[in-house]
């Protein structure tokens, strides 16, 4: 059961625990991986990864780029 302040790691879906054990991929904290999961409500996003970057839409919440995230 999830409640509208819960949050999610971007790149697992799993709500955010505190004390509990991280289970973000390492290739996603160099970096490397685009988020796969709204953090805000654990969806599933859409992504397209480009030679220059990535761009990711929630369809509840909206646009995401590397841009954006300064990750470019």
């Amino acid at each position: 059961m999830t409640t509208s302040g819960d949050k999610f790691n971007p790149y697992t879906g799993r709500a955010l625990v505190p004390n509990a054990i991280d289970t973000t991929p390492q290739s996603a904290l160099l970096g490397l991986e685009p988020p796969r999961f709204c953090g805000d409500c654990g969806r599933r996003l859409v992504v397209q990864v480009m030679p220059n970057g990535w761009h990711s839409v929630c369809s509840r919440h909206g646009a995401v780029d590397s841009a954006s995230r300064g990750q470019r």
